[in-house]
């Protein structure tokens, strides 16, 4: 097991991903990834139809461990320090596709969910009563505050047969927000809604963006780090600042192999997105659509590894 890393005081990294490797039998999938997160930055994960986004994103919130190389992660608990991804743990939330709500419950409920299954037991529940009664009004009125985050204030008592796919989307993604982990992972969240309603919920992301903004304006540690996976790629530059392609189009022949060995992550750039809304450049924006297309997801034209990859933060290495 690796130890435990100690990290400067003003370091801010939530999230090393150091080598990772994975295969499924045969088939290699992922290949030397590396990638660092900082505190507060939203990441939009991009690339080809089976270059392992999904499987990346399992690795990170545990669920399915790599096979080759590290995934460290700061946690609240930690003291400085990032510490290996071993399986599940609250410091990073998952929001799927194919949401999963509890009929029986409303939103308010719903949303409250984690805080309950995380702070309290059966026994606790059964035996002290007048205890558990006073925890669960508080998680409740948590849910209230996350819910009004995502523009759910009014449908708190709804359950899940009356709420349209985008609001149960926003359950899902208050479910995720109320433990307040250290990084958030979006799966392609938006992928099975309308138009009208992706583009609710994009800006729903936004507000958070600005959210992380302000904290640092006051000299706070920004409240909400993500990374969404999307195979939209207006999506990706508009509600991220910083866009990563993930790709098994690169040019491994150039590197000495006989087959791919995996998808690297060949982009990694600052978005000409919307981090500034209303003072977006349309033709920066297309300009970065029209290179992401070419360097990450045409493989007539194998790319070069490093040509298009900005580094964010040292690597743990070099710390």
């Amino acid at each position: 097991m690796t130890a435990n890393i100690e990290l400067p005081a003003t370091h801010d990294l939530s999230l090393v991903c150091r080598g990772v490797g994975q295969r499924f039998g045969a088939k290699s999938v992922l290949h030397d990834v590396n990638l660092e997160v900082r505190c507060g930055q939203f990441v939009s994960l991009v690339g080809p139809s089976g270059c392992g986004k999904s499987t990346l994103l399992r690795a990170i919130v545990g669920t399915h461990r790599q096979q080759q190389g590290e995934l460290l992660v700061h946690t609240a608990v930690s003291g400085g320090r990032l510490s290996p991804v071993n399986g599940p743990g609250r410091e990073r939330g998952i929001v799927y596709q194919h949401y999963s709500l509890f009929p029986f419950l409303t939103a308010q409920e719903n949303a409250a969910i984690g805080l309950m299954l995380d702070q309290t037991s059966i026994p606790f529940r059964l035996l002290r009563f007048f205890k558990w009664r006073q925890l669960r009004k508080q998680h409740l009125e948590q849910a209230a505050e996350f819910l009004k985050k995502v523009k759910l204030g009014d449908a708190i008592h709804l359950y899940p047969h009356e709420m349209s796919g985008g609001m149960k989307q926003r359950v899902a993604i208050a479910q995720a927000m109320i433990m307040k982990p250290e990084i958030i992972l979006l799966d392609e969240p938006f992928g099975a809604l309308d138009e009208s309603t992706r583009e609710e919920l994009q800006e729903m992301l936004l507000d958070l963006l600005a959210e992380n903004q302000t904290a640092r304006q006051r000299g706070e540690k920004p409240p909400y780090t993500l990374i969404i996976v999307t195979h939209e790629l207006n999506e990706a530059i508009y509600v991220g600042d910083r866009l990563v392609g993930l790709s098994q189009y690169w040019n491994w022949r150039g590197a000495g192999h006989n087959a791919c060995p995996g998808a690297m992550i060949i982009y990694d750039k600052p978005t000409t997105g919307s981090t500034m809304r209303g003072q977006r450049d349309f033709e920066a924006f297309a300009r970065q659509r029209d290179e992401i297309r070419s360097v990450v997801f045409d493989p007539r034209i194998p790319s070069d590894p490093h040509e298009h990859v900005t580094r964010y933060a040292p690597t743990v290495s070099q710390l």
